[in-house]
């Protein structure tokens, strides 16, 4: 009904788009008649009129003409009028929701040249490494020819795009499934981070500008820094990136104390109990908690009267986790046991998550489970969410086959409005109403008969499972009725884009997870050169999707339909589901149980009726209603933190920049940052110790006392001070008193400060000795607030009990201790700066052969020594970096 009055925003907006687009077509044929030297020098000229301030919208037309061109000579593809739509959109800052197989890659070009012709950098953010390659490579033909460089990250190593780069030596070594050299081996020149992202262009995950980002706020010098300002990103797929992994921060953190035995003793201790008797499970919420009988078996186990009282908190918190990895957590599901690890599946693509731990102990909880080595815990040293790092951005947009369906948080959060794209051809898909059966086995050998029938017929299958040991269990089924088929999932992902470019061959059959190769098309036939093949796929009807399971969420559903009917390709897709999916067991309708049972449906028998999917679809609404309440929850909380963070890491910046100035008339640079702190701590020393009367409850002797303690060993005070002390003996003015004193304090520090920049005599290493003072100071303290921050996390819900607000006490506290961190941070400069010792160089002392030092053989240079190991990552009880064979706390880490 507002449609009809109001009209159709998504239309209105596709339709000023579409005005522009025009515009560009005007401008083919001239594009078309410039000569390949004459589209280069655009470049030059594009940015010399953004540097005499032309506005960028008035460049539009052209820049977008000039790129389609490119494109049409480099890559030999011609954009669709529908990609510059798209490409519009993503100028203006937007998500452009595209179907499958529309082109999104090329669909970015225009808009990424454009906002690269301001110099600042632009990040093309990626999904998996892959991709990030591929793109680079693929896209980095056009913005080369136009004289723009493009660079990409992969972890532990960069590249840049050069074409004359040949990598002879890894030829032989790896091939793709076309027998063609991997695309990262050719064209693609190593080079440092700081290169990478000194580019115009730089393609890499989200999860390596993620880390890089937390690394420049971790380094000790300025050179250490590699990433720029944070100025224009475009996310593909950001629906995964923005929504699935919004709530998964990224952490830096080092290996904390050994993990004991404690766990596998919780694990043991919940091992027996059992649902419903022992402790309740909600599926919906995805909370478990023990009952009386529960608490009762736990403290028997444990040898205790009271759990709450006699084992206290950490007692409670270890059998919480080992109660959640036991219920909650199922292998090949949640997590796959690989190489001896536990390593996290991603429940939205079903891809290993390598590297990511699950926090709090739960990790540990589910290796005691597994009885798998348990890894050692771990102090988080640097943290940050995805929805606060793009956030940083100054502009952000993003591209997609399936965001409407989470427009509402995508404005919200990240204050992104979505635009449908149309399609370039008429969709020809057909979405068949779900298909529903009484038990799982009986859906299983339903879609085992269907796929058997298609590929008899030579129609090719894409068949999509929620989880890896169903994908396995299928395809155990299909190999009994002997249908030749690929399996994909998290186990053999490495081969994930040669499986799915292959999905559409005919008579293939693919059984893949969630993953199911976004990013990579299907082509109907196989091969983009055989146009007969694709004709004869096209008659058998297409690409049919056979989904086995429904998502909580509608949008990777859609992601999973939307792999056939690519193009305007015929296709079909259809969802087999059962009442024991999770979906139905924990959302379905009674009634319909009922019904099925009344009708004396067997397990072979099927329901299929538009109501029952229109109940499908409320159930996973109210799902995802509930998810985005609870990022939307999560942000609220992570957004006081991203304050402090935003502070912490501005300051820590300045210090950096600071010692990278050169010293003025024999100065250090960072002067003026350290005295800053000593002037505040000397303005508390005066306000703590005084009051608004003079000779009222004013304590010179104290006073006096702390002054001193800031100074330099043996520093006498000054006339100025003690006249000032003095004058508290007098009646006066208590401002006026207060405004000396804290001047005179102020003036000795000054003195005291030279006397050790005399001392040093050198202004570079005075900067050196600041400079690592300083972030020291700050790195301790952030580590040590994150922690204190996480315990008020977990502990701020307990005030909902006292019908206080969590979250306004979470705020209120957690102000309090941000500036409890900065005081911190004064007071170790003043109380640490003045009392550097200056060790000279002095002549070695041979020591002699019958008085050897211990542990002597490591300085022995005949004899191996050790690799130098980084001090912030280890534990105190490693072996010490030294090589002393001691441990890290007995030597090195002793002071």
């Amino acid at each position: 009904m507002i449609k009809k009055l109001f009209g159709d925003p998504n239309a209105k907006e596709v339709a000023k788009f579409r005005k522009t687009v025009d515009e560009i077509n005007a401008l083919e044929a001239e594009m078309q008649a410039l000569s390949d030297d004459a589209l280069k020098a655009k470049t030059a000229e594009f940015k010399e009129r953004l540097a005499k301030d032309e506005p960028s919208e008035k460049m539009i037309p052209e820049v977008f003409a000039v790129v389609r061109e490119v494109s049409r000579r480099v890559l030999k593809q011609r954009q669709y009028d529908v990609q510059l739509i798209g490409g519009l959109a993503l100028n203006k800052g937007m998500i452009a929701e595209m179907r499958t197989g529309e082109g999104k890659t090329l669909t970015a070009a225009a808009p990424v040249y454009m906002n690269a012709l301001t110099g600042k950098g632009v990040h093309v953010v990626t999904v998996n490494d892959y991709l990030a390659r591929r793109d680079a490579v693929w896209m980095g033909q056009v913005y080369h020819f136009l004289g723009l460089t493009v660079a990409c990250t992969q972890p532990y190593k960069s590249f840049l795009y050069d074409p004359s780069f040949k990598n002879e030596a890894e030829h032989d070594a790896e091939r793709d499934e076309t027998g063609s050299f991997k695309v990262d081996h050719d064209y693609l020149r190593p080079c440092t981070r700081k290169e990478a992202y000194a580019a115009d262009i730089t393609y890499g995950t989200n999860n390596e500008f993620g880390f890089d980002y937390l690394r420049d706020n971790m380094a000790s010098s300025a050179e250490g820094l590699v990433q720029r300002e944070l100025h224009f990103a475009v996310i593909d797929e950001v629906d995964s990136i923005l929504i699935d992994e919004a709530r998964t921060p990224l952490i830096i953190s080092a290996p904390a104390e050994e993990a004991g035995e404690v766990y596998y003793r919780f694990a043991d201790v919940v091992h027996d109990l059992i649902e419903t008797e022992d402790y309740t499970l909600d599926e919906k919420l995805k909370t478990v908690g023990l009952n009386d009988a529960g608490v009762e078996k736990v403290q028997k186990s444990l040898g205790i009267d009271n759990l709450y009282e006699d084992g206290g908190l950490k007692t409670v918190h270890h059998v919480e986790q080992a109660l959640k990895a036991k219920a909650l957590f199922k292998k090949d599901r949640d997590y796959v046991i690989h190489d001896g690890e536990i390593v996290i599946v991603d429940e939205f693509t079903g891809r290993l998550m390598v590297g990511r731990r699950y926090s709090d102990g739960l990790h540990q909880a589910i290796e005691a489970k597994e009885r798998v080595k348990i890894q050692r815990e771990s102090v988080t040293l640097a943290t940050v969410t995805f929805q606060n790092l793009f956030r940083l951005y100054e502009k952000l947009s993003g591209m997609t086959g399936t965001a409407e369906t989470e427009a509402e948080e995508f404005h919200k959060i990240y204050k992104l409005e979505v635009l449908s794209i149309p399609t370039n051809k008429q969709n020809q898909r057909q979405d068949l109403v779900d298909r529903v059966y009484k038990s799982e086995l009986g859906k299983y050998r339903a879609v085992v008969r269907e796929i058997k029938a298609r590929h008899e017929t030579g129609q090719p299958v894409l068949v999509g499972t929620a989880s890896i040991d169903k994908n396995e269990l299928l395809s155990k089924m299909l190999e009994i009725e002997g249908v030749p088929h690929n399996v994909l999932n998290a186990k053999n992902h490495e081969k994930e884009a040669e499986f799915i470019a292959q999905a559409g061959r005919r008579g293939a059959v693919t059984v893949a997870t969630n993953m199911a190769g976004r990013g990579v098309d299907i082509l109907l036939g196989g091969n983009p050169a055989d146009e007969k093949e694709a004709e004869a796929v096209k008659a058998l009807g297409g690409l049919f999707v056979l989904g086995t399971e429904r998502h909580e969420s509608r949008r990777i559903d859609n992601q999973l339909r939307g792999r056939a009917g690519r193009q305007g390709d015929p296709g079909s897709t259809q969802f087999y589901l059962s009442m024991e999916d999770d979906l139905m067991r924990i959302f379905g309708s009674e009634r319909m149980r009922k019904m099925m049972d009344t009708l004396g449906l067997s397990e072979d028998d099927a329901i299929e009726h538009k109501m029952l999917t229109k109940s499908l679809t409320a159930a996973q609404q109210k799902v995802e209603g509930h998810n985005f309440d609870l990022r939307k929850h999560v942000l609220e909380y992570d957004d006081v933190l991203n304050k402090h963070r935003t502070s912490i890491y501005r300051k820590r910046r300045d210090i950096l920049e600071a010692s990278m100035k050169p010293t003025v008339d024999g100065e250090s640079p960072l002067k003026s940052i350290v005295l800053e702190a000593y002037d505040g701590e000397i303005e508390q020393i005066v306000s703590h110790h005084s009051a608004a009367e003079v000779n009222v409850d004013w304590d010179a002797d104290e006073m006096t006392k702390a002054v001193a303690s800031l100074l330099p060993q043996g520093m006498p005070l000054s006339e100025e001070w003690l006249k000032a002390i003095d004058a508290l003996k007098e009646e006066g003015d208590a401002v006026l008193l207060r405004t000396k004193l804290i001047e005179a304090g102020q003036a000795l520090v000054r003195a005291g400060y030279d006397r050790l920049a005399k001392d040093v005599n050198d202004p570079s290493m005075m900067t050196n000795i600041e400079s690592s003072l300083l972030l020291q100071s700050i790195d301790n303290l952030w580590v040590h607030h994150l922690e204190n921050m996480d315990y008020l996390r977990q502990g701020v819900g307990l005030q909902g009990y006292g019908q206080r607000d969590p979250l306004v006490e979470y705020k209120r506290e957690s102000f309090r201790l941000f500036h409890e961190m900065l005081a911190a941070f004064n007071q170790r400069i003043v109380t640490n700066l003045f009392r550097v010792r200056l060790i000279r160089d002095e002549p070695k002392v041979e020591v002699p052969a019958e008085n050897p030092r211990e542990n002597d053989d490591i300085f022995d240079p005949s004899k191996p020594t050790t690799e130098m190991v980084d001090p912030g990552t280890l534990g105190r009880n490693d072996e010490c970096f030294c090589g002393s064979g001691k441990k890290y706390k007995k030597c090195h880490g002793a002071s």
